[in-house]
């Protein structure tokens, strides 16, 4: 089971946004999606998730077009997490979460020992379970986010999305993210801004810059003093890290 997409563009007006962009993710691993602001990350991820079409190219899943899933099949097998996921309604955190079920169930169906068992484990790895009555309103942002996360886990989807999830969480709840996210048994893509979670992390990655893909693959072959200094327009030095194998980046004052 993987995502794969074939020269996707994708425009505003007369800018092009998504130029001519392809890769496929493993099934099962973890492909974080990296480049400086404005450099597509988001509008990928929303193509990639069904939430926008593609003027040219298509995006695949399991060998069929995305185009020809109805939204609910669609909805039963990706999760989507925004950036700055919300809500207006006045809910309780368990409500928040039960909304991920909503996909499997039919109008006439009744709620399930299923549903009760996904919604359950989706706030036990979130760390939510404790705030499980806790009005919506009240919760921090980083709380909101734990809280969509949980959304999307019960929705027992096989493939996941997340644009920047670590966006407004501590590093103890980064962290505890990023080990949940790259545990999961099913193919992850996420945007991130921090290259060292995302080469300690991610199985694979894609760097974007101008709406193209300038560079992928193992984040050893990829996070090099080269590109961050071409792409990110940074000095650093790039070692390997005695605690996790993976490439550790240190900046340059």
């Amino acid at each position: 089971m993987s995502i794969k997409a074939e020269n996707l563009i994708w425009k505003i007006g007369t800018k092009t946004v998504i130029d001519g962009v392809s890769f496929e993710a493993e099934p099962g691993k973890l492909l974080g999606v990296l480049g400086p602001n404005g450099s597509g990350k988001t509008s990928l991820l929303r193509l990639l998730a069904r939430l926008k079409r593609p003027h040219a190219g298509r995006v695949m899943l399991d060998g069929q077009e995305l185009s020809s899933f109805r939204r609910r099949a669609i909805a039963q097998r990706v999760a989507f997490i925004e950036q700055h996921a919300t809500t207006n309604a006045n809910l309780k955190v368990i409500d928040v979460v039960k909304l991920g079920r909503f996909p499997h169930r039919s109008m006439l169906s009744g709620w399930t020992r299923e549903d009760d068992t996904a919604v359950n484990e989706a706030l036990e790895r979130t760390g939510m379970s404790a705030k499980r009555d806790d009005a919506w309103h009240s919760l921090s942002g980083g709380e909101k986010q734990r809280t969509h996360v949980a959304r999307a886990l019960a929705q027992s989807p096989k493939e996941l999305i997340l644009d920047e999830p670590t966006n407004h969480l501590d590093v103890q709840h980064q962290i505890n993210l990023l080990r949940l996210v790259s545990s999961l048994p099913m193919t992850s893509i996420m945007a991130l801004h921090d290259l060292n979670h995302a080469a300690m992390y991610c199985d694979r990655l894609l760097v974007m810059q101008a709406g193209r893909i300038v560079a992928s693959g193992a984040p050893e072959e990829v996070l090099t003093q080269r590109l961050l200094r071409d792409v990110f327009s940074v000095d650093a030095h790039v070692e390997t890290s005695p605690h996790h194998a993976r490439p550790h980046i240190q900046f340059v004052r």
